[in-house]
């Protein structure tokens, strides 16, 4: 958890002409989300596509398939992250409809600065084929 930025910087940096898009949870981006202010000092225009859905997830769906209604320490206190990246001087687009992601998506690829899109999702679709109240109940 925590490599996807930085790591998206770098092949920025090495490959200048070849789009990158990072794909990050909220807890993954949090971890080294300051590498968002490296990739706008340094020209590195990455897209960052990031699924904010409140809770550190597969920790999450291990504690809820283990120990039901018994979690701890995955619930996530967030910033507005596409506020974040305009507050560098990036694109920052706040995401809550489907609809929103593909105008959002070319905006953000035709940019000549990073772009960070904000994805808010209900933490109940805890992976794309399960909920957590599915898992609660599969015990």
């Amino acid at each position: 958890m925590g490599y996807g930025l930085p790591a998206a910087v770098g092949a920025k940096l090495q490959f200048p002409d070849r789009p990158v898009i990072c794909f990050a949870g909220d807890g993954d981006f949090q971890m080294s989300m300051q590498e968002f202010g490296t990739a706008v000092q340094y020209g590195a225009n990455i897209v960052v596509v990031l699924v904010d859905n409140g809770i550190y997830g597969t920790i999450r769906m291990h504690q809820e398939r283990e120990y039901p209604r018994r979690v701890h320490g995955t619930d996530l206190v967030n910033p507005d992250f596409a506020a974040l990246a305009r507050s560098y001087g990036a694109l920052g687009f706040t995401i809550e409809t489907t609809d929103q992601i593909a105008p959002a998506l070319d905006a953000a690829l035709a940019a000549d600065r990073p772009a960070l899109l904000h994805l808010k999702v209900d933490p109940e679709g805890i992976t794309p084929t399960t909920t957590i109240e599915k898992l609660r109940g599969s015990r």
